[in-house]
C-alpha cells in the first residue's frame, strides 16, 4: 500500500469538494492512481484530454507512482 498526496484543479477540485488529499492506494502507476480517483469522485472527463504531474514535473499516464508522491491531476483546458 502506498501513501500518495494528490492536488486537485478547476473541475477536479470542484468535482472532489477539496483542493487535495492524501490516499491510500495500491495503484503501480498515475492511470491507475486516475482511474481510482475518477470511481471516487464521480467525474468522467476522458484521460486523454487530462494532464498530470508527479512530484511537480509533467508525467505520463504509464508513469509509476512510488510512496509520497505529490501528484497533480489537471482537467482539460477550454479555449476559445
Amino acid at each position: 500500500m502506498k501513501t500518495i498526496n494528490v492536488r486537485y484543479f478547476a473541475l477536479f477540485r470542484e468535482r472532489a469538494g477539496r483542493d487535495s488529499e492524501t490516499v491510500e492506494t495500491t495503484a503501480d502507476d498515475a492511470l491507475a492512481l486516475f482511474r481510482q480517483l475518477t470511481d471516487r469522485h464521480g467525474t468522467d472527463d476522458p484521460r486523454g484530454h487530462c494532464k498530470v504531474a508527479i512530484n511537480d514535473v509533467m508525467a505520463d499516464w504509464d508513469s509509476p507512482v512510488a510512496d509520497g508522491d505529490d501528484v497533480l491531476l489537471f482537467p482539460p483546458v477550454a479555449g476559445g
